[in-house]
């Protein structure tokens, strides 16, 4: 065998160690099943791919990789690059976040959902909190206002509410627990159990997680107007894989989120449009709750709320009322808009 290459050969091997070198794979780590909730991490993963040739892939992997409850510990000691969580799950660890969970904000749509999550995201006490953590916010995972579905005669007075045991997180579980409820943060994943053991008498989720966790299957009926608020699940990236990615790929990146989120609410509008046609399908008693109800519920479980959030987190030292008053202004801003 000859002790020398070509220069074709050695340009070639040269060129296959560069290519090497410029693919970046990353891991994701979701929960659950494909849905509506993760539809824009799929899409953004096929854009990113699509736009740099398949340089940079990203596994989308669903429970995997971490359970949903440690996603935002995997990101920081880098066992994945991306991932998606809940505040609610941890609400110690990003507390700013958390006032996009607080009841009766008076969100309206996904839209209106998308803009508040984006403001409070770009807030210099958001980026500073999640870097403590090695994390970087991407993009939101808008959902809507959260109602119930449980099994019996329907909850739809205030007072059926008191002892009623339910599976909800963060400020909705404030809410309910300021009218009697019995909160429960069980994980998504472990809702179903929750509700066919009798663990819990009700469930609060979006129309799509009632769907894909099977809640809507144990269910007598569904609230179809309590909005009492909904919870908020940033997708994350790790801080050092996001800076080391070349200008051409963090470029192809931060250029599909837009398209992604646009992908995202488009796929659960068809959602909600076929969601009547799924409590008929399956059964479940459409629950209409009176204004007045709602009302009561909102004195007790709306501004008193926001303004013991406010006030904890100012005791902790985090702008509670600016984080607060920027949503309450884009939320206006938003609807003016619209």
């Amino acid at each position: 065998m000859s002790k020398y290459l070509s220069g074709a050969a050695v340009c070639a091997i040269s060129f296959a160690f560069v290519t090497e070198a410029a693919a970046t794979e990353w891991n994701v780590s979701v929960w659950g099943k494909r849905r509506a909730f993760t539809e824009h991490v799929e899409k953004l993963a096929e854009l990113v791919s699509e736009k740099t040739n398949g340089e940079f892939t990203m596994n989308v992997s669903y429970g995997g990789l971490s359970k949903n409850r440690e996603n935002l510990d995997g990101i920081s000691i880098g066992a994945f690059e991306m991932a998606q969580f809940c505040a609610g799950y941890h609400a110690d660890k990003n507390r700013v976040v958390t006032v996009l969970e607080l009841p009766f904000l008076g969100v309206e749509n996904l839209d209106q959902e998308v803009a508040v999550a984006r403001a409070v995201y770009a807030h210099p006490a958001a980026t500073e909190e999640m870097a403590q953590w090695n994390a970087k916010l991407l993009m939101t995972s808008p959902m809507p206002q959260y109602n119930l579905v449980g099994t019996g005669e329907p909850r739809d007075e205030l007072s059926e509410f008191e002892g009623m045991r339910v599976r909800a997180t963060g400020g909705l579980g404030k809410a309910f627990e300021a009218v009697g409820g019995v909160p429960t943060s069980v994980t998504a994943t472990e809702a179903y159990q929750a509700m066919e053991g009798g663990v819990v008498d009700t469930v609060a989720f979006a129309q799509h997680a009632h769907l894909s966790f099977g809640t809507i299957n144990q269910a007598d009926w569904w609230t179809a107007n309590l909005n009492p608020g909904t919870v908020n699940c940033p997708v994350v990236v790790n801080i050092d894989a996001y800076d080391s990615l070349s200008d051409e790929h963090r470029a192809a990146l931060d250029s599909s989120i837009p398209e992604a989120i646009d992908h995202y609410l488009a796929n659960y509008a068809e959602l909600l449009e076929r969601w009547d046609s799924v409590l008929e399908e399956k059964g479940v008693k459409k629950v209409e709750v009176s204004p007045e109800v709602i009302a009561e519920f909102q004195s007790v479980a709306g501004k008193p709320i926001h303004d013991a959030w406010i006030a904890d987190m100012e005791a902790q030292g985090l702008p509670g009322q600016e984080l607060y008053d920027l949503v309450v202004k884009t939320l206006a801003e938003a609807k003016g808009g619209s």
